[in-house]
């Protein structure tokens, strides 16, 4: 194996789509929206504008065939990174091996792998979501966020809402696995894009608890209007 494996137990969960909408349920059948549901359902007016006139610009029809193929590559790559971690020495498929080659060599720099694609709750803020690794990157305890893209993002700001997502992901693994010695305030989210190395950003303790006061706002918000 090419990483150090301490695998955290995982959380026999589903998820459901009702409505348009993501939930996770657990063993005891407890349903919570997964975090892309709330920040899908609290998005602010300007990022509800920006995709809107994206969709105007292309058309209905590209935006939908731009949306599906880059969920597929995105899934493809997922899987892809899991087996890597797991040791499997996967044969990558060849639609998504240019961003695989993008980000495999960040992937050296992951140890102490803890949980891959996990599925994760936080129950006093009652919401949910699937993990894609909690790992040490560079010997630091972390959230790791794996995406692609067609070309870079080059800056936080192009980001959008993925640091809101990390630090939901964060919160609800220091909630459910506090027992087991988890205390995360970092995060990495890697950006795979093809024929050039991958985007590497690297949040702090300091700016994960900004995230997390902008993001404890967005689930008040939900539940407050009850989406």
């Amino acid at each position: 194996m090419p990483f150090d494996t301490e695998l955290l137990p995982r959380i026999n969960a589903k998820s459901v789509r009702e409505n348009g909408k993501q939930y996770y349920v657990d063993a005891k059948g407890s349903r919570f929206p997964s975090v892309t549901t709330i920040l899908n359902a609290t998005k602010p007016k300007e990022e509800r504008d920006r995709l809107f006139n994206w969709k105007a610009r292309v058309g209905t029809e590209e935006a939908t065939r731009i949306s599906t193929t880059a969920s597929r590559r995105g899934t493809q790559t997922h899987k892809q990174i899991e087996r890597y971690l797991l040791g499997e020495n996967p044969i990558c498929p060849e639609a998504s091996l240019p961003y695989w080659e993008s980000i495999k060599p960040i992937l050296k720099e992951i140890d102490t792998v803890k949980l891959i694609e996990g599925s994760v709750f936080h129950y006093d803020l009652s919401y949910s979501g699937k993990v894609d690794c909690v790992a040490n990157y560079k010997g630091i305890p972390c959230i790791c966020e794996w995406k692609t893209a067609d070309k870079p993002k080059n800056s936080i700001e192009r980001l959008y809402e993925y640091p809101l997502q990390l630090v939901a992901y964060m919160g609800a693994v220091n909630d459910y696995y506090r027992d087991y010695d988890i205390k995360l305030n970092h995060a990495l989210l890697v950006v795979a894009i093809p024929e050039m190395p991958a985007e590497v950003f690297w949040f702090d303790s300091e700016a994960m608890n900004n995230y997390w006061e902008q993001w404890q706002k967005r689930v008040a918000e939900y539940w407050k209007k009850k989406y």
